[in-house]
This record gives structure tokens, sequence and C-alpha cells, in this order.
């Protein structure tokens, strides 16, 4: 009983528009202060999970998106994939597509990869005859490889909570990540070719060459994480560091779109971002131990023997329930909610804690594309000004598209395990 009413309050406090870390935070202090549990152990388990070497990646992969979204990263990779495929028909979709995928390699967000590519594609694709609505749903869904595509901020923090391996869970995200790109892209031509979107100029091999040796330094960011880490060389945190310092070189020193006078100030605003994601994952790690003690975890294994659910029973129950969540709640609060209570429970049905990250992840994608609270549909609808009913009918197929790769990641863990296994053991 005491565990439901820490939960309804946590809710209610989020309904009123709490931000996530205090909703989490009171609703977890009041619980362990109302059960006569020590405080002082509750602030030294969050204080100890933020203590750590993989979450000083955090603020680094933070400073790193910052200094390549205001360094003209976006329109850069947008010209060079345009070399590449803007000649075929829908070729701009299939720009937005490609270009979402390099640059969401870069900035570990969801809302940030969808903000910096649909300020230049969006008016682009309309002024080129594409319908607005497509252009949003299409952005929007791209956009949420910002979290799939390593380095993401997310898979940092289930590792974190979850006590999981980082790179590994990045590695797992890979191969999902380039199959969801593959799908939006195969929708973009089937659309296209049914609507009759024109086709874009070819480009010069003079212009192929030039734009593309300009975006290699953008390029070289991502490539610079995956070779260090999976080398061996370098860890997750001396990475993102490498990431970072690359990023303020890049942006100010080749593209040149970031003055030596800016950096402070952008440096700031990305340490702004990054001390709220320190809150979070605080007040997320006392809401976990909270719940560790709750007995919730421990009643909802009991449930799964009890009714001897099947695997297969339990994730379709669980997509079901994250969906329904995600419509209501923030990405980040779903994860944070659902992992401490879920995590007792895959070990004793046997799902791998890699594989569910990648199945959390997934239904974070739709959660910032499903109305009302769906911050991709807002950042969109910003963007171009659109009416948000436009904005909710463009994510329409897109939505079903991502609930059909939802389906084959939930039920075909070697998609997400496989590259992970194959290199990492």
């Amino acid at each position: 009983m005491d565990a439901f009413i820490g939960l309804t309050g946590m809710l209610v406090l989020m309904a009123l528009g709490a931000p996530i870390f205090v909703a989490l935070g009171v609703a977890a202090l009041v619980m362990i202060a109302t059960e006569g549990r020590p405080l002082m152990d509750a602030a030294a388990h969050s204080i100890n999970g933020i203590n750590s070497t993989t979450f000083l990646a955090v603020p680094f992969f933070v400073m790193a998106a910052t200094f390549m979204q205001r360094g003209g990263i976006a329109r850069i990779i947008i010209e060079a994939a345009e070399t590449w495929v803007g000649h075929m028909r829908g070729g701009l979709g299939l720009v937005a597509v490609i270009a979402t995928t390099l640059f969401a390699a870069i900035s570990g967000s969801s809302v940030v990869t969808a903000m910096a590519m649909g300020t230049f594609l969006i008016p682009a694709m309309v002024a080129r005859g594409y319908d607005r609505p497509f252009a949003l749903g299409l952005v929007g869904a791209s956009g949420t490889l910002g979290i799939l595509i390593p380095p993401s901020l997310s898979m940092i923090l289930y590792g974190l909570i979850a006590e999981e391996s980082v790179p590994r869970l990045f590695m797992a995200g890979v191969i999902p990540g380039l199959m969801q790109a593959c799908l939006l892209a195969a929708w973009v031509m089937f659309y296209s070719r049914r609507k009759g979107y024109a086709s874009g100029r070819k480009a010069t091999r003079d212009e192929f060459i030039k734009k593309n040796l300009y975006a290699l330094p953008a390029v070289f960011i991502p490539l610079s994480v995956f070779a260090g880490i999976y080398s061996g060389y370098t860890t997750v945190t001396e990475s993102a560091g490498v990431a970072a310092i690359a990023s303020v070189l890049i942006a100010v020193f080749v593209y040149k779109e970031v003055k030596l006078g800016e950096i402070f100030g952008m440096a700031t605003e990305g340490m702004k971002s990054a001390s709220a994601v320190t809150f979070i994952v605080m007040f997320a790690l006392l809401f976990a131990h909270w719940i560790t003690g709750s007995g919730i975890p421990t009643a909802l294994v009991d449930f799964a023997i009890e009714m001897e659910l099947e695997k297969w029973q339990f994730l379709l129950a669980l997509n079901v329930v994250m969906i329904i969540l995600g419509m209501f709640l923030d990405a980040v609060a779903v994860m944070l909610i659902v992992t401490p209570i879920i995590l007792p429970v895959l070990h004793t049905l046997g799902i791998d804690p890699v594989h569910f990250g990648i199945v959390l992840i997934v239904n974070m994608e739709i959660a910032f594309l499903t109305p009302p609270i769906g911050l991709n549909l807002f950042v969109l609808s910003s963007i171009a000004r659109a009416p948000m009913s436009e904005a909710v009918r463009g994510m329409i197929p897109f939505v079903a598209i991502m609930a059909v790769f939802l389906i084959l990641i939930t039920y075909i863990p070697e998609i997400s395990l496989w590259l992970p296994r194959t290199l990492m053991n």
C-alpha cells in the first residue's frame, strides 16, 4: 500500500508539471522517511551512483553536442548527404534519414537531433513540394535515432541505473539504429513514388568531392569515439573527453561558425544542461533505492512466477504499459521509473538486460512521437510554425513503422545482441 501511495504521489507531481528530478526525489524521500529507513543511507546511495568515471562521460558528450549543434555541423552533414542521394526520387527525404543518422552519432539526444535537422530540412522539403506533415513526421522519427545510435545519453543513464556495461549497450544499439534508418528510408522511397515528389539535381564530381571532404571533420567525432572505446585504447569517459575537445576545435577553427569569444558562453550552456542531467540521475538513483527496499520488484517477480508468464508474454505486456506511459510522461521519466522495478524480473525470466535496454530505448523513441507529451512534436511544430494537429497527423505512419520495429527488436534479441556478443566476448 505504501509503495502504491509513493508511485501515485510521484505521478501526480509529474502531472502538475514538477520537474522529473523533483517528482522522483520528493516521492522517494517521503516514502523512505515514512518507512523509517535511514535517510543518510539513501543520500550515500545517490552520491555514490554519480561518483563514477562512467557518469563523467555525460557532461563531455553534452558539451560536444552543444558545440556541434551551434557549429554548423547539421547544415554541413545535410549538404554532404545530398551529394549522395539528392538526385533520387524523394532524395531530400533520404537526405533527412542519412543526415539525421550521422548527426545522431554526434548529439546523443533525440530532441537536439530533431531540432538541429528540422531547422534546415523542414523548410527545404516544403519548398521542394513535400507535404509538410510528411516532412514533420520524417524528421521527428529520424530524430529519435539520437538516443539509439551511440553515443546515447539515454544508454549511459540506463547503464548507470541497471549497472550494465555502457560499451555493450552502445554496441547493441548499432544494428537496431541502422535497421531503423533503413525502414524509414524504405518508407520515404515508397511514399515519394506514390506522391510523385521531384528529384533534385545530381552533384558534379567536384561538388561531391568538395562537400564530402568538408564534412570529414564532423564525421571524425563519432569515429574517434567508436575507435577509442572498441580498440581498448580509451574508456567511454576518455572518448567523451576527446569528442568534447574535438567538437570545440572543429567548430572554432575548422568550420569557423563559433567565435573564440563565444566558447565560454557555450561551455556554460553545456554545463547547465549537464547539471540538469546530474540532478535527474541522482534522484533517479534515490528512487531506485526506495523501489528496491519497497518490495515492489519482489512482488512483481512472485507475480510472474505465480502466473507462469512466458518471456514473450511479459515483454508484450511491458511494451504496452511503456507505450501508454510514454503518452503521458516524459520518455526519460518512463525509463527511470520502469528500470528499477523491472530488473529483478528480467533475471528471473532469463531476459538479457542489454537486450531489454534496447527495447526500452525504442519505447522511448515512440514516446517522443506520441501526443500529448511527445517532445519531438512540440519542437518540430514550433520550428515549422505548424499546428500541433498537423505534426500529429504526420507522425501517424511513422509511429506505425516504429511499432513494427519495436516488435522485431523485442522478439528477435539477436538484432541487439549479435554485435556485442561477437565483438566483446
